[in-house]
């Protein structure tokens, strides 16, 4: 199973809070919801078709309790977002939640790794990431990532949580595709590829 991952992220590399803001899950953080203004159009149907194309997501705990209390409550036809997410199996990656919150859900705990290993050997189709940003730098330190959709808003937030850390594991990226749309959006979609290539003295 292809495991694929996509993101919201500003120009600065922040990722929290782009739906809005949540006093309860983002306590002081005033700059929330920085991206959901220029989603529409051409790239709302880009997500919606890229989430439609998934065969089952894997979210972390946070991501995972916002998408059940928010699409998991909608009928079905609500959307080809909301169905596909409330039809198709859900692994929420956690080892503080106790019982699912959603229907078709799977929750995994204990060794994750060995988990997700065996999801990727033994499945078919794409297993999707949506936001879950601590669940994401965790599979890319352990080379659990296929491929990376980044959709970068054309927003400087100066301040927030970033996707990447100020100091981590470096990663040489291949450019598979990048289309932009008329909001300013663009979406680069990367394949990890082992370590970069540095210079070295002449």
């Amino acid at each position: 199973m292809k495991l694929t991952v996509t993101m919201q992220i500003s120009v600065d590399g922040v990722m929290q809070a782009n739906g809005g803001r949540n006093e309860e899950l983002d306590p002081g953080f005033e700059r929330g919801g920085w991206a959901r203004p220029l989603f529409g159009g051409e790239s709302a149907k880009f997500v919606g078709d890229l989430i439609q194309r998934a065969d089952a997501f894997l979210l972390g705990r946070r991501t995972y309790e916002l998408f059940a209390g928010y699409w998991g409550t909608m009928p079905p036809g609500s959307g080809p977002i909301a169905d596909a997410l409330n039809e198709r199996p859900k692994y929420a990656a956690s080892n503080t939640l106790t019982e699912s919150l959603w229907a078709d859900t799977t929750i995994l705990s204990g060794d994750l790794e060995s988990a997700i290993r065996a999801l990727r050997a033994n499945g078919t189709g794409e297993l999707q990431v949506h936001g879950s940003g601590v669940l994401v730098r965790w599979l890319l330190e352990r080379d659990l990532i296929d491929e990376m959709t980044l959709l970068v808003v054309p927003v400087v937030v100066g301040e927030g949580t970033r996707l990447f850390p100020a100091s981590g594991r470096d990663i040489a990226l291949d450019l598979v595709d990048t289309r932009v749309f008329p909001n300013g959006i663009v979406a680069h979609v990367y394949r990890p590829n082992g370590r970069p290539r540095y210079a070295t003295p002449e």
